[in-house]
This record gives structure tokens, sequence and C-alpha cells, in this order.
């Protein structure tokens, strides 16, 4: 273990400031308020690639050899480590070839492409076209630039550590996604090896938790499937070149399930103006798990590549989970007026129609001949129920169903 050390981080944060951007921390009065802590982001989702691996990626290809880099480069990658990868390759001048897994959203993709890279669409998750990525390495003669299992990549990951302290010198916690464990390697190490009391939390997804199983089984542990909106965390075999740092230096894991993600995400672009990606809202969604007050905590935002259909769905849902939209279904009797009855009821209740739906066919029973489908706005889940007892107080029977708006 004694690759990882003071002296390599130490260019390695040097040597990224060749392609980063200064992500400032950013303090957090709205978390802060709501966990009893003093809350900051670090936004890696602000990178000019999206996200903090441009960092790994950079500074390991500026470790290799030019006849290494001449052979030209191969990777895999959910998106994140792709750009950063094919971003590198760019400055050196190098060709790179990116396997991608097939559920990868376009935007990565393009974005990828838009570098300068060949995309190659193979598997259903990362591990996948991880195997597939070494085996056209081998026949092509590429030079493999693993995304975690490295540590020279890891020591360019660390970088974010040496930037958080330098900021902030009595940071108490770093919160830190992990998927295979590169980040939360090079961030642990570096900064247990600038003040050892520094608590280092790694957060993964539920359905991922390959990090977590590992640590607890005490070896490097592959998951049977992994299930997650977390696209970039969606890993099932953490790195095994990697694991002896996590076993030391890593303090704890929390795990946080997909539904928490789409409320961090609301909370991230309604309070800060953010738009961070699923993998990199884990620490976000990790604040309320944590138990202690009073201290200052960083949580890494490690990117932000999230392409506008997913943003469109994850708004709808969290926008549903939160009470703020929500859809009832009512009969009414066929007669005029009663479509005004039932406005003028959520008008009083403050509710903000957005859809309706009036269909005067489902049945022959003229007392009960009319479904009206009402979408609906509400403050939130008290509103949202205030609402429904109006609806009923005035003699509706209001029905819950699958919001649609």
């Amino acid at each position: 273990m004694e690759k990882l050390s003071l002296d390599k981080f130490e260019e390695a944060a040097e040597r990224v400031k060749e392609v980063t951007l200064d992500t400032r921390l950013v303090y957090s009065e709205y978390f802060s308020n709501i966990t009893g802590n003093k809350v900051y982001f670090k936004p890696e989702n602000m990178q000019y690639t999206g996200a903090y691996k441009v960092r790994g990626a950079y500074y390991k290809i500026s470790t290799l050899s030019d006849e290494e880099r001449e052979k030209g480069l191969i990777t895999a990658s959910a998106g994140n480590h792709a750009q950063g990868v094919a971003y590198a390759a760019k400055i050196y001048k190098a060709k790179a070839t990116i396997v991608m897994p097939t559920s990868t959203p376009i935007i990565k993709i393009n974005r990828t492409k838009g570098y300068g890279a060949d995309v190659v669409l193979y598997g259903d998750v990362y591990d996948e076209s991880c195997e597939y990525a070494k085996k056209l390495a081998t026949e092509n003669g590429y030079t493999f630039i693993h995304p975690f299992d490295d540590l020279d990549v890891a020591t360019g990951q660390g970088s974010i550590a040496m930037e958080i302290i330098k900021e902030l010198p009595t940071v108490d916690y770093i919160l830190v996604p992990i998927g295979g464990g590169g980040l939360a390697t090079g961030v642990s190490t570096l900064a247990k090896m600038l003040n050892p009391k520094i608590k280092v939390i790694g957060v993964e997804p539920e359905g991922a938790n390959c990090m977590q199983v590992s640590l607890r089984e005490g070896k490097v542990t592959t998951l049977p499937k992994v299930n997650t909106i977390a696209d970039g965390t969606a890993v099932k075999t953490p790195g095994s070149n990697i694991f002896p740092y996590i076993q030391e230096n890593i303090d704890d894991i929390i795990t946080v399930p997909d539904d928490e993600l789409i409320v961090a995400f609301l909370d991230m672009v309604e309070n800060h103006k953010m738009v961070v990606e699923n993998s990199g809202l884990l620490t976000v969604a990790a604040l309320k798990h944590m138990d202690v007050s009073g201290k200052k905590i960083v949580s890494i935002l490690s990117g932000g590549n999230m392409d506008v259909i997913t943003m469109s769905s994850v708004v709808q849902h969290g926008l549903i989970q939160r009470g703020r939209v929500f859809s009832v279904s009512v009969l009414l009797p066929d007669k005029p007026g009663e479509l005004l009855r039932v406005a003028k009821v959520i008008a009083e209740a403050k509710g903000n129609v957005i859809k309706l739906e009036h269909n005067q066919f489902v049945s022959i029973n003229r007392n009960a001949a009319v479904e009206l489908k009402i979408s609906m706005e509400a403050f939130g889940m008290e509103h949202k129920q205030e609402i429904i007892d109006a609806l009923k107080a005035a003699g509706f029977n209001p029905e819950i169903i699958a919001a649609s708006f």
C-alpha cells in the first residue's frame, strides 16, 4: 500500500489544475438548517466535462509513456469517466475508444463522441462493458485505463480532498459517493494523511452496495445484480487494487434508496439552482442519515450529466412523492353546473388545477355518469390532504389515481 503517497497526491493536485475548474465550496443554508450541521457542497458537477472523473483520467494519462499513449487508449464507463478519458486523450492527441453500457444516457454518449472518442455500446451494466473493453485492449494492443481500480486514477481523484481541506481546514466529515471506489480511495486516503480526525463516509445506492457488502465480508465481493437509477455508481464488483485503502480509510458506509435521490434532485434544483445527476445526489440524500449535529460536513457532488428525459421523469416523480402534484377521480351527476361546483371547492381550498379529463360516457346511470379526472398542484402532503378532505365534505368521493400531467 506504499504507492499512494503524499508526494504523488501533491503532484496530481497541481497537474489536474491544467484541466479542471476551481469548484469552490458552496454553503447550503437549506441543508444546514434541516440537519443542524454546517453543510457545504463540493460542486464537481460544474466541471467542464460535467464530473470529477477528468481528474483521475488526466493524471493517469499524464503518467503514461508516449508509446503507451500512441497505442491508443481504451476504457469502460457509464459516462463520466468516458468523458474524462476522451477529453484527456484529446489534449494528448491520443486515439480513445470508450465502451459504454447500452443503457447509457444519450447526453453522455454524445458528449464523449464530441471530444473525439469512438464509442462502443456493449453490455447492460458497467461490469459487462469493462470485460469487453479489456478484450478489445488485448486484441488491438490498446492501453487500458481503468475507471476506478487504478492507483494513479485514485490519486488524481484525491485532488478533491486537497482542495476541500485547503478551503475548509476544520472540516469534520466528507461524504463521498461510491461506485467502484476510486474517488473514495483517493479522497479518504489523502484526507487521513492530512488530518486523521476527518471522518470520510462512503455513500452507495441501496441497489448497488457492492462496497458495503465487500467491507462486511472482508474481501472484494460481487453482487448478483445491481438495480438503481444512479447509473454512475451501478457497479457489481468494487476494485481489488484499491480495496485495502477503503478498508483502512473509510469510516462508514451509508446506503440510500432511489426514491430519496428523486427528492434530493428537487431540493438541489429549488434551493441551489443546480442540476446534479443521481449518483452525485447520493451524498445529498445521505445528509439526512447522519446522526450528528454541529459538525462541518462536505458533500461531494460528483457529477451533473443528466439527460433531459431523465431529468423530466425525476422532477415528475419528485413532485408526486412530495404531494406537490396529484390526481383524483370523481363521479358526477350528468347535469349542468357540476364541473363548476368541483372547481369551486378546489379553488377555495387553494388547489391549482393543471389538467382535467371529462368523460361523459362511463355509465348509463345519470346520477354518476360523468368521470372527472383532475390533476392539480398543492403545497405539499398536508395541503393535498386538505383538498381531498374539502372534496369529501362537499359530497364528492375523490379517489386517488396515478398522477398525470
